[in-house]
């Protein structure tokens, strides 16, 4: 489906990460580099040559998120990429999933916190078809009270049965509520149930005029594909777009500085089996200095990214209390993001033990960090998964649109393996010692509506 909820993406958001971890690999070899230029109108295009088969991916991604919201305006971002599958003077409602379809193509769109992206996936001789399509969506689209307030009860459904429903999504959400105490990023991508009931036309056409602008996109063509001629069906289709008004910098609430440990616990009679993380403010890819952000990259995965993982073998394979266990760290953000750890437990083991068994092997890498092996390992791991990431041609795409629309460029994204391999094992210690502070945690326990954690 082309309408994902803002709690579905927050939760991709982790495996996105790792698509973000095999990306800079994908700049591509000499005879088919990576094309990056700027139309009259100020849109940005990445074109990412890839001829193993005849498929084009191509993405608009749009520099807005839900972070970008108005107060009391949540969700608006959600909302409206929704109203972008509706009509324009041009082409009436539909037509452009139709002709999608007709071509035996697809298509897809996502909101996040800091972009808003649509793509569509064809073969190579559609693709000036779906630049004409999506360039003239950009600004035309009408959006009436006939167009709006169905689109509006159609979201209002979707938060009930995605969130309203979902013992671990309401507590997402609380969490996060929590962790971030003044940043947007507390609030959810889908928005708050009572202020999606109040978004209007008016709310609608003031963030179309705001945001959606050649000026404030990013066009990324990968596949079979030439550059000058992406450029020449660009400049004619794009190009007749207006440019649109200049946009301020985005400069978002900043967190205060964080001083006390915090819990958010929910109770539900539709948990089984209880569950807690743990988590923490820190910095991006974007907002970290240089080598931080890529420290904590190796961290997470060191710590919990995988079978290899030191929660892994320690909860799973030797202790045997945990069914499932692991960290994430969410580093392409364009502000200050999060790491976290997390843990469910197994057969008579308790949530208290598998948390204090996580806690330790936070604490030893704190205070012992990891060896020059381990590090080297992880390092390789990293690396090596670039050579899948070269098998996915959509997974490129949003590599480069993810990165652009965060704050990052063409060359950081291929510059990225050299800073891994340059990470030390005193910054893997410093970044565990620095930002993984239980005095500063936020901890969310989802428990049977009966019992304790014991």
């Amino acid at each position: 489906m082309r309408r994902n909820s803002g709690n579905a993406i927050r939760s991709a958001f982790a495996a996105f990460s790792l698509v973000m971890i095999a990306g800079p690999q994908l700049a591509q070899a000499d005879e088919n580099p990576v094309a990056d230029f700027k139309l009259a109108n100020g849109l940005e295009v990445v074109v990412i040559p890839d001829r193993r088969a005849p498929v084009v991916t191509h993405m608009v991604w749009y520099k807005v998120g839900s972070a970008d919201e108005r107060p009391g305006k949540s969700g608006i971002a959600h909302f409206f990429e929704h109203l972008m599958f509706k009509g324009t003077p041009k082409h009436p409602a539909g037509e452009f999933s139709a002709r999608v379809a007709a071509v035996g193509g697809r298509e897809n769109a996502f909101t996040s916190y800091d972009y808003t992206a649509y793509f569509q996936q064809v073969a190579p001789d559609q693709l000036r078809t779906m630049m004409e399509f999506e360039s003239d969506r950009m600004r035309n689209l009408v959006l009436t009270d006939e167009v709006i307030e169905p689109e509006r009860n159609v979201i209002l459904e979707e938060r009930s049965s995605q969130v309203e429903n979902s013992p671990d999504a309401l507590l997402g959400e609380e969490i996060n509520a929590t962790l971030y105490q003044n940043h947007p990023y507390g609030v959810p991508i889908i928005g708050w149930m009572h202020e999606i009931e109040k978004l209007n036309r008016a709310d609608a056409i003031e963030f179309y005029d705001a945001y959606y602008a050649p000026n404030n996109a990013v066009l990324v063509v990968a596949g079979d594909v030439d550059p000058a001629e992406v450029r020449k069906m660009a400049e004619e289709t794009y190009g007749q777009v207006a440019r649109g008004p200049e946009l301020p910098p985005r400069i978002r609430p900043s967190e205060p500085e964080q001083n006390t440990k915090r819990t958010v616990t929910m109770r539900d009679a539709r948990v089984s089996v209880p569950n807690f993380s743990k988590q923490w403010v820190v910095p991006s890819y974007t907002s970290a200095e240089p080598g931080e952000a890529e420290a904590l990259d190796l961290l997470s995965e060191i710590l919990g990214g995988g079978v290899r993982s030191r929660i892994y073998q320690e909860l799973v394979v030797k202790q045997g209390i945990a069914s499932s266990a692991g960290a994430y760290y969410q580093g392409n953000s364009l502000d200050d993001s999060s790491f976290a750890v997390y843990g469910s437990p197994r057969g008579e083991a308790t949530l208290d033990e598998v948390e204090k068994a996580i806690d330790a092997e936070v604490a030893k890498i704190a205070t012992d960090g990891v060896s020059e092996d381990e590090l080297e390992k992880a390092k390789q791991r990293f690396l090596r998964s670039m050579i899948f990431a070269r098998d996915d041609q959509s997974g490129m795409a949003r590599i480069y649109g993810s990165t652009l629309t965060t704050g990052g460029t063409v060359r950081s994204v291929q510059e990225w393996p050299d800073r891994i391999r340059a990470v030390s094992v005193e910054q893997i210690r410093d970044a565990a010692r620095r930002h993984l502070d239980q005095r500063r945690s936020v901890t969310g326990y989802l428990l049977p509506e009966e019992g304790d954690r014991t």
